[in-house]
């Protein structure tokens, strides 16, 4: 049996390892869930992720419990089908997401899972950057995999409902090296219906394009308004390039203006824009899983806490990644050749 420490890495670490396990047919005992946190332990969507992997490969679990700095996990077979999680919180939809993705190499038929919880929330990625970046950039690697929204849910109440089918894949080595030209960024906005009077939603948009500099082309804007359980609004970058695309993202805040948050996204996508990286920051941690799973090859804006957490997972999986940290002013490289044994 695998043992993980996990004091360092957050919830990104129970879930990578869920995955890996279901993956490898390997057993893993993790300690010290979320040790380093203010308030260890699995909390609501981290326990969604492992009950929601346990039922797909028919696992045995103990410690699967809120709260809980211990988890043993023993995975059976993945399998399709269609399930249901309801986190009971705002808790996130795209991080439950991410624990069951990574299946769609293993499954004979395809995966629908339908989650209740927060789809756009804090330290998560929203429900924008997921449909519209982060499955298309893996999607050109072979995973088919899409999300529907069918509800939006901010912080506090949660209540948003969002359904990822996966379809069983094969995908290719990852190579995202050099993102190439620059083609154009398109910008989703989008807003609680109790703040349709107020523009907000527009404003964010027009607040995000007025602040990009002038040789950006803003291919598309919308701005979208939704009925929500508690008020919130969201907006999303994409930015297009000729071999990869890239995201930047914020939330709205109580008191904050709208155009402010455009201006937070547009001056983030700035600071990736003028790197020489092909992967994002979110991006960045969440597809080491995939490398190890496919192989490949990408560049990152920098090596995180995270990132390295993540590699010494993999590592304990039986995958060695390469790590060139790269100068200053230079994007870091990340590599693996030999890839899980599943």
């Amino acid at each position: 049996m695998i043992e993980l420490d996990g004091a360092e890495g957050g919830g990104q670490i129970v879930r990578s390892a869920l995955s890996l396990s279901a993956l490898a047919g390997e057993p893993f005992r993790i300690e010290n869930v979320r040790g380093a946190r203010d308030d260890p332990g699995l909390k609501h969507q981290h326990h969604a992720a492992v009950e929601l992997v346990a039922e797909v490969c028919d696992a045995d679990v103990e410690g699967a419990e809120l709260d809980a700095e211990t988890l043993t996990f023993d995975p059976g077979q993945p399998s399709g089908g269609q399930y249901e999680v309801d986190v009971g919180t705002a808790g996130s939809v795209t991080l439950v997401f991410d624990a069951v993705l990574p299946l769609a190499v293993t499954i004979d038929e395809p995966l629908a899972v339908t989650i209740s919880g927060g789809t756009d929330v804090e330290w998560s990625p929203p429900i924008d950057y997921y449909r519209r970046v982060k499955l298309p950039v893996l999607r050109r690697h072979g995973v088919d995999a899409a999300v529907d929204v069918e509800r939006r849910g901010f912080y506090p109440a949660g209540g948003g409902v969002a359904t990822l089918t996966v379809d069983p894949s094969d995908p290719a080595p990852i190579d995202l090296t050099d993102r190439g030209e620059r083609h154009g960024v398109r910008l989703y906005s989008v807003a609680s219906e109790e703040l349709t009077d107020a523009d907000v939603a527009e404003r964010q948009a027009r607040g995000a394009a007025a602040a990009l500099p002038d040789d950006v082309d803003v291919i598309e804007r919308t701005a979208a308004y939704a009925e929500t359980d508690s008020i919130g609004t969201a907006l999303t970058l994409r930015a297009e390039y000729e071999n990869t695309l890239a995201g930047a993202n914020a939330l709205g805040e109580r008191g904050k203006p709208a155009e402010e948050v455009g201006e937070d996204v547009a001056r983030e996508f700035v600071e990736f824009d003028e790197g020489d990286a092909a992967v994002d920051r979110y991006l960045a941690d969440q597809l080491l899983v995939w490398l190890a799973l496919a192989g490949g090859e990408v560049t990152i804006p920098q090596i995180t806490n995270h990132v390295e957490s993540s590699v010494e997972l993999l590592g304990e999986f039986g995958v060695d990644v390469e790590i060139e940290r790269g100068g200053e002013d230079e994007a870091a490289r990340v590599s693996v050749s030999e890839t899980l044994d599943r």
